[in-house]
């Protein structure tokens, strides 16, 4: 899979703006493709917001013909009103993608901060000004949102490159079980 071309698409949902970014990956050299916004602060119909993303996602998709898409969780907050209109625009992303049958893989902001910066409590300044330098763009993105749905895509490729186990194992014989491939 790491000799074959990849583009991972990238979502960072919101119900004010969704931002997205997608790269493409040829064997271990990672490129944007494009980034950017879905602006729906202008529809006061929720479930019309919801339909922009919805629309917007499926274009993102059936235009650059993703591989695979990476979205960020909503984080636990203590507005649970906040968290479930997160979770519908998530959930609208995600249909999208489901869709188009493309596989999806989701991280906790906390994760993609970590995987970009090494600091699970960056800033999104920081995560902006390290994809700057990892795929060496020209300039920080405008909009931050936009820079987070990179960073989702980003995320994922790391993932897939050097993954890491988050298991724990309570014993040799739970994690042979669990890792078959590493018998010799």
């Amino acid at each position: 899979m790491a000799n074959q071309e990849t583009i991972i698409l990238g979502v960072d949902p919101g119900t004010q703006i969704t931002g997205y970014g997608l790269i493409q990956i040829n064997g271990n050299k990672v490129s944007l493709i494009t980034l950017g916004i879905i602006e729906l602060k202008k529809f006061n119909d929720p479930y019309i917001k919801l339909q922009k993303i919805f629309e917007r996602v499926l274009q993102l998709i059936d235009h650059y013909h993703p591989d695979e898409l990476a979205i960020e969780a909503p984080f636990y907050g203590k507005n649970v009103q906040s968290m479930l209109k997160l979770g519908r625009a998530q959930g609208v992303a995600i249909s999208a993608a489901l869709y188009r049958n493309i596989p999806i893989f989701e991280y906790a902001p906390r994760k993609i901060k970590l995987s970009i910066t090494g600091q699970g409590n960056a800033s999104k300044e920081q995560v902006a000004t390290l994809l700057k330098s990892i795929l060496k763009m020209k300039e920080v993105p405008e909009y931050l949102d936009a820079s987070d749905g990179l960073a989702a895509a980003v995320c994922h490729y790391f993932q897939r490159s050097n993954p890491v186990s988050d298991k724990s194992y309570n014993s040799w014989k739970e994690y042979i079980r669990k890792n078959p491939d590493k018998i010799v």
